[in-house]
């Protein structure tokens, strides 16, 4: 009998392992990016075309191989330069570095640099081509880099009568979370380049429409966009089925995407840890004046949907803090759809101005600080009458403004359901 009943455990384990590989194998077939459908194509838009492409390390198929080499090696696609952003093409350069134009070594291909003394291609830089291909994966954060150099590239091509290509991939915040105000006129910058939400909720081949229908540039291109299959609004990146490469140094996982708007504005203010430096960039809020305790129960108090603050005690490695015991709060999303997450910062400065006034944040942080925080804010009101009060609820009315006729004019160049 016991041996029986074993031999039907390891039966029972076996199915599920079966059935636990099909719904494995299933999953990871679910989604097929732009990159997919070029080749099954067999390259037909860039035939008889000399080809640039503006891409990273996350500009891969689904076997993990460069589109930079898938490029290369084939016979169908002339490749003629790259172009990297933020970054570089092969993600060899940190944050910020300035990106020398230089030649990739492994296709001997030159590259040129938009993320250095220039962050429009010019005329020059694309006086050997017919037609640009971008293939990037974005994190659907207005602030993140990508999307300008997307848009400016969208643009120089225009000007220079090239076509522009986009190779689509999914938002890892997905296609319904619209959250923070439009950017004013005079407040856009390479962090602001458009007049949309910090959260969007489009895709970068169905931003790339919306950019040149609502002719957000000086001039439209000959758009060309190759669309995903599989992928679906309300998706995350998780069921997607494809390998997450990181975009940048700190957003090492799908998931730090989600709290790369959490708190990503207020990390410009300095002055404290964000956890860049530690092993959970963008999920941590911390410094040595802070009571790990203290400050979750306060927050925890707002009873924000979705969310809940622990308490935690960590040494950061390098950064704000480096070698000394923070304490602060680890933020955990516990339910993504009802989450808000750009409110988070700012119930956090809130709370800190009640619980440690004279470590309030705006008013203790460097004023040469205030110009990029407020150019990632695409506007000076949110600082100057969130400063008034160190109330969320001053600023949240003009924080959500636009994000209703955002969301209507965005659904005419939605791509996917």
């Amino acid at each position: 009998m016991i041996l029986r009943m074993k031999n039907l455990i390891i039966i029972l384990l076996s199915v599920c392992v079966v059935s636990a590989c099909s719904t494995v194998k299933t999953q990871h077939e679910s989604v097929k990016t732009g990159i997919e459908f070029l080749k099954a194509d067999d390259f037909k838009l860039l035939k008889g075309k000399r080809v640039g492409l503006i891409t990273n390390p996350t500009g891969v198929d689904r076997a993990m191989k460069s589109t930079i080499d898938i490029f290369h090696e084939s016979p169908d696609v002339n490749l003629v330069a790259l172009y990297g952003p933020e970054h570089g093409v092969r993600g060899n350069f940190h944050a910020g570095s300035y990106v020398e134009t230089r030649t990739d070594e492994i296709t001997g291909v030159p590259v040129y640099s938009l993320y250095g003394s220039t962050r429009k291609p010019t005329g020059e830089m694309l006086k050997d081509i017919d037609i640009l291909v971008y293939d990037i994966q974005d994190v659907g954060c207005r602030s993140f880099t990508f999307i300008s150099t997307m848009g400016l590239a969208m643009e120089a091509a225009a000007e220079n009568n090239i076509e522009f290509v986009v190779l689509d991939r999914p938002n890892p915040l997905g296609g319904l979370k619209i959250e923070g105000s439009v950017v004013e006129d005079s407040f856009k910058s390479f962090v602001s380049q458009y007049k949309i939400p910090y959260i969007y909720g489009l895709t970068c081949g169905e931003l790339a429409v919306m950019i040149n229908s609502e002719k957000m540039m000086n001039k439209q291109c000959k758009l060309h966009i190759v669309k995903m299959e599989g992928w679906n609004r309300k998706m995350n990146y998780s069921e997607t089925g494809l390998q997450w490469i990181p975009p940048s140094p700190h957003i090492p996982q799908a998931i730090t995407s989600y709290y790369y708007p959490a708190i990503g504005i207020l990390g410009e203010l300095g002055g404290f840890s964000i956890g860049v430096g530690y092993t959970l960039p963008f999920q941590l809020f911390g410094a040595e004046w802070v009571n790990a305790e203290e400050l979750s129960g306060a927050l925890n108090a707002y009873n924000l949907e979705g969310l809940y603050f622990r308490p935690i005690h960590y040494k950061p490695f390098y950064g704000y803090g480096t070698e000394e015991y923070l304490q602060g709060v680890q933020i955990h999303i516990t339910d993504y759809e009802k989450a808000a997450l750009t409110e988070i910062q700012f119930y956090i400065m809130e709370s800190v101005a009640r619980l440690y006034p004279e470590k309030a944040i705006i008013e203790n942080a460097n004023e040469s600080r205030f110009q990029m925080f407020d150019k990632v804010l695409g506007s000076d009101y949110i600082r100057i009458n969130f400063a008034k009060n160190n109330r969320f609820d001053d600023i949240r009315k003009y924080w959500y403004k636009d994000v209703d006729a955002f969301r209507n004019l965005s659904k005419k160049y939605h791509l996917y359901e």
